[in-house]
């Protein structure tokens, strides 16, 4: 298939995606527009694995937020806005993937490590959100992560050990994902640790900057994939 064709089938699967999202009320009409840029921006750094783990992790966000919804909403749990996220949600969940994506296109020499950041960015959104929407459900004693002390199930910054669980289950699916599409090399198999790292910092986060009322939400889940990256970054620099 020549990249002219190539590129067309992706904008056919980018715009079945967006209007899927748009159709089901995943996305606001910005979020699905914002969605389809970053996409694009991560299929040209990042080839169809990059549109694969895009893919996977919006499947599992979603299915993780639906997830026994009833009773999320009966304990105050679930998502504002019946679970459509925003542009800014989008950005705060794929941006740091589609700046690499980006910079993986323009300087091809970045480019394999740049694929693996990718890869732990989102490694770190899938098991924060798995140990988010699935560890309010599943989980069974809830902890401050700052302090170590019994706290409220929901609140920011609040851990379960079958939240994090889940949460490394998650970006071990992604780590699959890549090694599938890009080589089973010794970085693949850090994408776990950069998943966890990622979500644990957002916990951290959560409960110092965000509890105080200095940062909101988007501005943790877009660090929480930044440090993803960046652990991922540093197994793919010493390998």
């Amino acid at each position: 298939m020549t990249p002219f064709l190539q590129l067309g089938l992706v904008l056919v699967l980018l715009g079945l995606g967006m209007g899927y999202a748009a159709r089901a009320g995943k996305l606001t009409v910005a979020g699905v527009w914002t969605g389809g840029v970053l996409g694009l921006l991560i299929y040209l750094g990042a080839g169809f694995t990059g549109l694969g783990l895009l893919a996977l992790f919006f499947g599992l966000g979603s299915a993780a937020s639906s997830w026994r919804v009833a009773d999320k909403r009966r304990l105050g749990l679930a998502e504002e806005n019946q679970g459509r996220r925003t542009a800014g949600q989008v950005l705060a969940n794929a941006g740091v993937a589609g700046a690499l994506g980006l910079l993986s296109w323009q300087f091809p020499a970045f480019a394999p490590l740049g694929r693996l950041m990718l890869a732990g960015s989102f490694a770190a959104a899938t098991a924060d959100t798995l140990a988010s929407e699935l560890g309010n459900v599943y989980g069974r004693r809830y902890y401050n992560i700052l302090t170590g002390r019994p706290d409220t199930r929901g609140e920011n910054g609040v851990v379960s050990l079958e939240g994090t669980l889940l949460g490394l289950a998650g970006s071990a699916l992604v780590a699959l994902a890549y090694g599938a599409g890009h080589g089973w090399g010794p970085a693949c198999w850090g994408l776990p640790v950069a998943g966890t790292a990622g979500n644990l910092a957002d916990s951290l986060l959560g409960a110092t900057l965000e509890r105080r009322g200095y940062v909101g939400n988007n501005v943790v889940n877009l660090l929480n994939t930044l440090v993803g990256a960046l652990v991922a970054g540093g197994f793919g620099w010493g390998a």
